[in-house]
């Protein structure tokens, strides 16, 4: 049963109404006129009201319409005289439920609340419907969320698996051919385990780093500092390293470059990984171009259209071919052969995109690499000293 509004000029009418509705087994309330009727919706909350078409002052299609304006899930039943059908009619535009005829008979009067009563009960049911189903995706969205982390951690827990296995049977091996060279006293065999065994523990040391700052990159501190400084800071680190190995290091950086929103210690780490992958690009001798003289790692600084600075970091190494490019930033995967742990050029473009930039290749086997790193332009920013902090959702 529900709480009905009766809304008429007239109080024989609201009385008449009042005893046939508290009969059915419904609450009544009385108002004469519209803005008393809208008080008492805003007290109440009758579900439906019945309201005459003709009265003084607000008449039944004007409260109509504010009724469905305030409170749409209200129905309105409309009453009318045999000279009232024009507005009868109208009023089922505005979206009334139903409209009778006076004099209103207890049948008539019926039928009209039973009509209005399956409306609230359909909208009821529906929207008991959608809440369920928008539990129920939300729910399984959940699920498939929490179970592709479940693969993205499988994944990576195999690739990490791997890569400590391929370790561990290089220290296997260099052991074996060290032990063997005690045994013989074969120098070669001592040097030969030796080196195995050292590189296998230079790539463990650079495994734990890469895995260090693959974490490091899940929490991003940005502050306003000058882009041209990790640059230089990366250039003035890897310059005795390039020179001791016969490579030519070049730093070239544009002027008047404006203030850059950004980690400066993650951006460095990005762009450590990268000129250390171009100088072991340059060292690889498989397919190296001959250009004549030194191999060359360059690192720039650039306007971008639509970002606040670009990075780039080429090389004249040996390039790499389409199959490799595609794979380049998957999980522990490395071009360096044993040499690499595969994490670099992931921990990379995770920073970038917590930065909310991108990071672009282009590369050709034989020729070289170079890549490209857009940090975005930080909008609105109420003062230069802001400090800004990203971190991840995990």
């Amino acid at each position: 049963m529900h709480g009905i509004l009766i809304v008429d000029d007239e109080p024989g009418i609201r009385t008449v109404l009042t005893i046939s509705l508290t009969d059915m087994g419904h609450r009544a309330y009385r108002a004469e006129t519209g803005d008393q009727a809208l008080q008492i919706l805003e007290e109440e909350m009758p579900a439906i009201v019945l309201t005459d078409i003709k009265m003084p002052g607000m008449d039944g299609v004007t409260l109509l319409q504010e009724i469905k304006g305030r409170y749409p899930d209200v129905e309105v039943i409309m009453m009318t005289g045999h000279g009232d059908m024009n507005l009868a009619v109208k009023s089922l535009k505005y979206q009334a439920t139903d409209f009778i005829t006076k004099p209103i008979s207890a049948e008539a009067l019926e039928i009209a609340i039973q009509r209005a009563d399956e409306r609230i009960r359909m909208r009821n049911q529906l929207r008991a419907y959608t809440e369920n189903l928008e539990m129920l995706v939300a729910e399984k969205s959940r699920k498939l969320i929490e179970a592709e982390r479940l693969a993205a951690f499988g994944e990576a827990i195999a690739g990490l698996a791997h890569t400590i296995k391929n370790i561990s049977g290089g220290l296997k091996g260099g052991t074996f051919v060290l032990e063997k060279g005690i045994e013989l006293h074969h120098d070669r065999y001592l040097a030969q385990g030796w080196n195995m065994i050292r590189g296998n523990v230079e790539k463990l040391v650079h495994l734990s780093m890469d895995l260090l700052n693959y974490g490091k990159s899940s929490e991003i501190h940005a502050v306003w500092c000058k882009p041209n400084q990790p640059a230089r800071d990366i250039f003035d680190m890897m310059l005795p390293q390039a020179r001791s190995l016969g490579i030519l290091l070049e730093l070239s950086l544009s002027e008047n470059l404006p203030d850059v929103c950004l980690d400066s210690e993650a951006i460095g780490r990005c762009l450590h990984n990268l000129v250390t992958n171009a100088i072991d690009a340059c060292l690889d001798e498989t397919d190296s171009p001959d250009t004549g003289g030194p191999k060359k790692v360059t690192i720039r600084t650039l306007p971008a259209p639509g970002w606040a600075v670009s990075y780039q970091i080429e090389d004249t190494g040996v390039g790499m071919d389409m199959e490799t490019r595609q794979k380049i930033f998957q999980g522990f995967f490395s071009t360096k052969g044993t040499r690499g742990t595969g994490i670099g050029l992931m921990t990379t473009r995770k920073t970038i995109e917590k930065h909310g930039g991108e990071i672009q290749v282009e590369t050709e086997a034989g020729k070289g690499s170079r890549f490209s790193i857009f940090l975005p332009k930080i909008q609105n920013a109420e003062a230069k000293d802001v400090s800004i902090h990203w971190r991840s959702q995990l």
